[in-house]
């Protein structure tokens, strides 16, 4: 677009005077303006170019040209065509009414229109997306909360049965079997001293009481080796399922 001021258009036609300022025969018409010169046309197609953004043109409608002038103003005087280059508005008015819009240009309006039209259309369509995204992240969210207060509620469930179950653990057992062969141990001791005390008074055991000792030391030793055992098979890990 020219950036320079429109020339300042010829005065206008007073009695006898054309728009030239020479001298008019009586009775004759004014000549018509020349044809518009290219400068003007290509100053009014630069001017509609920067006032809106640039459409490429479709491939069906051909470019018109420099020269090209809607038929609304093929008939204006200079003056008339120069008050439209200095007034924005109107050029904008001239360029885009649907009376002197080129076909090129509607076309590229039309597929313009059409565009924005499947970018409506598709963001509507984003917006319900998003929509539904948004009941499924809120559904998603409850359903967290809810599985977080299971866990919980599994957790303090699962701690009153290790309570429960603690004197059952292999552990508890292992500690058991240990403290039981300590005092099946003690147990024997207890019986072998009482024997050896029962000689050092110096009264003999009856054959009755003799026997019965031997039946509860034996059945104590018995018990011994047996817990005794079992700890040693435990220690060698020969307990499956415990360790």
């Amino acid at each position: 677009m020219y950036s320079h001021t429109p020339p300042a258009p010829p005065p206008k036609p007073s009695g006898t005077h054309d728009a030239s300022g020479m001298s008019t025969p009586a009775g004759s018409q004014p000549p018509r303006p020349p044809p518009l010169p290219e400068a003007i046309a290509a100053g009014l197609e630069s001017a509609a170019t920067d006032e809106h953004v640039t459409q490429r043109q479709p491939p069906d409608v051909a470019d018109p040209g420099d020269q090209w002038l809607p038929k609304f103003l093929q008939d204006k005087s200079k003056q008339d065509l120069a008050e439209i280059l200095s007034d924005p508005a109107q050029l904008a008015a001239l360029t885009h009414s649907p009376q002197t819009i080129h076909p090129s240009l509607g076309a590229s309006h039309a597929t313009l229109q059409a565009a924005l039209a499947e970018n409506m259309e598709r963001a509507a369509q984003l917006l319900d997306a998003e929509a539904r995204l948004a009941h499924q992240r809120s559904a998603a969210q409850a359903q967290l909360l809810a599985t977080h207060a299971l866990e919980r509620q599994w957790r303090a469930k699962q701690a009153e049965m290790d309570h429960a179950l603690a004197p059952f653990a292999p552990a508890s057992l292992y500690q058991r079997l240990a403290q039981g062969v300590l005092e099946q141990e003690g147990v024997c001791q207890a019986l072998e001293e009482s024997f050896l005390e029962g000689e050092g008074d110096g009264a003999l055991a009856t054959e009755r009481e003799a026997g019965d000792w031997v039946r509860r030391y034996r059945e104590a030793k018995k018990l011994y080796y047996l817990r005794q055992e079992r700890k040693e098979r435990w220690d060698e890990g020969r307990v499956g399922g415990w360790r």
